[in-house]
C-alpha cells in the first residue's frame, strides 16, 4: 500500500477551477463515500479550503487509484479528468508527509504562518474519522501533522503579527499607510468564521484610523447579531439582513465578503446606484461576487486570484522564520518516517512474541506436575524468571527488526522469521 495526495492548489490552478472542485461541508460526506467505494482506495481524507482541494488516500495500486480519485473529482466538479490531470499535483509516500506537514505549519499558505489552516486540517481529519473513511495510516499521519504545526508555531515567530487571511485582507484594504479605512463605511457580508475574523481585524484598527461604521450583513439576522455582540457591542458595529444588502452597499466605501456559498451572493443589481469609489474584496471560494461587478464604474474588485499578490506585498518577507520552520518540518518528517518503519515491523514482532510466549507457557505447564512441591510464591518466581529470560532473548531481534523495517534487509529478516517460526 502507498499513501498519495492528489491536489489542486492556487499556485497551479485558476480560481475558476478551484471553485469547481471545492468540496463544501454539505458535499463532503457524499464525496468521502464515493472515494471509499473505489476499489483501490482504502482510506481517505479530503482537505478543501479557499485555495486548495486535496485528496489524501491510502491506496493499493497507485496508477489505478489516482485514476479513481480523478473520476470522483470529475463527477463532483463537472471538470474533465484530462483537465484535472494537467493542473493537479500528485505526491506519494514521503513527499505526502513533507507536504502535509508544511501545509499544516502554514508554509504553503498565501499568508505564511497563518493560523486558520490548522483548524481546517483538524476538521478535515476529524470528519473523515467520523465517516469511517480515515484508518490507522492516515490517522497517524494527520495527528503528527497537527503536532508539527503546533511545534512550528511554538518554536518560531512565524505566527507573529498578521496570520490569517481575514486580517491580511483588512490590511490590504487599509493600504500601505494603514489609514485607508479611516472614517470609511465598511460592509462585511457573512457572519461565519471568516466574517468573524474580518470583524475582529477591523475592531483591532487603532481608533484614529478606524472606520466610521461597520455593518455585518448575513442571511441569518440572528447570526449577524451574535457576531455584533461578540464584537463587544461597539456603536460602530451593527447587523443587517441580506435582503437589505442593496441599501447598505449604496452607502458603503469598502465591502468585504466572506460567505460559504456555492454561487454568487452579490451581483451587478445589488450595486446599482453606487456612485462613490468602492473597494470590494471577495474572500469566497467559490466567489461571492459576480466578476461583472468589477466592470462597474467606480468599483475596484479583488478576489482570491487578484488578492493574493496584494496580501504578500502587504505582509512583507518572512524568509527567516520560514527557514526555521522548514528545519522543524524536516525534523518531524524524519521522526515520522522512523516511527512509520517501526509501526511496519510491529505485526511480525507481535507475532514472534506471541509465539514465544505460547511456547514458554506450554513448557511451564508441562513441568508443573514435576514441580508440584513448589509453593505458589516459588512458582511465581519461576514464571517471572522465564518471562524475563524470554524478554532478554527477544530484545536484540526486536530492535533489529525495528531499525531495518522498510528496507530490503528488513524484508529479508521478516521473511526468515516467518519461515523459522511458522508465523
Amino acid at each position: 500500500m502507498s499513501v498519495v495526495v492528489v491536489g489542486l492548489q492556487h499556485q497551479q490552478a485558476s480560481l475558476s477551477l478551484l471553485e469547481a472542485v471545492a468540496v463544501s461541508e454539505t458535499d463532503l460526506q457524499k464525496f468521502l463515500a464515493a472515494l471509499s467505494h473505489r476499489r483501490n482506495v482504502q482510506e481517505a481524507v479530503v482537505l478543501s479550503t479557499c485555495l486548495r482541494t486535496e485528496v489524501y488516500a491510502v491506496v493499493d495500486r497507485f496508477h489505478d487509484a489516482v485514476a479513481e480519485v480523478y473520476d470522483v473529482l470529475a463527477e463532483h466538479s463537472g471538470v474533465s479528468t484530462d483537465e484535472l490531470a494537467t493542473r493537479a499535483t500528485i505526491r506519494f509516500d514521503d513527499d505526502v508527509t513533507s507536504h502535509l506537514f508544511s501545509v499544516t505549519s502554514g508554509l504553503e499558505s498565501t499568508v505564511v504562518g497563518e493560523s486558520e489552516v490548522v483548524g481546517q486540517v483538524r476538521r478535515a481529519f476529524e470528519f473523515a474519522q467520523e465517516e469511517g473513511a480515515c484508518g490507522p495510516v492516515l490517522s497517524a499521519l494527520f495527528q503528527h501533522a497537527l503536532q508539527t504545526g503546533k511545534r512550528v508555531r511554538t518554536e518560531t515567530g512565524i505566527s507573529r503579527g498578521t496570520t490569517s487571511f481575514a486580517y491580511a485582507a483588512v490590511k490590504v484594504a487599509a493600504g500601505d499607510e494603514q489609514t485607508g479605512l479611516q472614517g470609511k463605511r465598511v460592509v462585511v457580508v457573512g457572519a461565519g468564521d471568516m466574517g468573524l475574523g474580518v470583524c475582529r481585524a477591523l475592531s483591532d484598527i487603532p481608533a484614529e484610523h478606524a472606520p466610521a461604521s461597520i455593518v455585518v450583513v448575513n442571511r441569518s439576522m440572528a447570526r449577524a447579531e451574535d457576531l455584533v455582540r461578540d464584537g463587544g457591542g461597539s456603536t460602530k458595529l451593527r447587523a443587517a439582513p441580506l435582503e437589505r444588502v442593496h441599501d447598505e452597499l449604496v452607502q458603503a466605501d469598502v465591502v468585504l465578503t466572506a460567505v460559504a456559498a456555492e454561487s454568487h451572493v452579490l451581483d451587478v443589481a445589488d450595486f446599482s446606484g453606487v456612485v462613490s469609489p468602492m473597494l470590494v474584496i471577495d474572500l469566497g471560494v467559490p466567489r461571492n461576487v459576480d466578476p461583472a461587478v468589477g466592470s462597474l464604474a467606480g468599483v475596484s474588485l479583488l478576489d482570491m486570484d487578484t488578492l493574493s499578490p496584494s496580501v504578500a506585498r502587504a505582509l512583507g518577507d518572512r524568509a527567516e522564520e520560514s527557514e526555521a520552520a522548514n528545519v522543524i518540518v524536516a525534523d518531524e518528517v524524519e521522526r515520522f518516517r522512523t516511527a512509520s518503519r517501526q509501526r511496519g515491523a510491529a505485526p511480525i514482532i507481535a507475532a514472534l512474541r506471541a509465539r514465544m510466549e505460547s511456547l514458554r507457557e506450554t513448557e511451564l505447564e508441562r513441568h508443573r506436575a514435576q514441580l508440584a512441591d513448589l509453593s505458589e510464591a516459588e512458582w511465581e518466581q519461576v514464571d517471572a524468571a522465564t518471562r524475563a529470560a524470554m524478554a532478554k532473548m527477544l530484545h536484540e531481534p526486536t530492535m533489529l527488526l525495528k531499525e531495518s523495517a522498510g528496507t530490503p534487509r528488513g524484508e529479508r529478516l521478516v521473511e526468515a522469521l516467518r519461515i523459522l517460526f511458522d508465523l
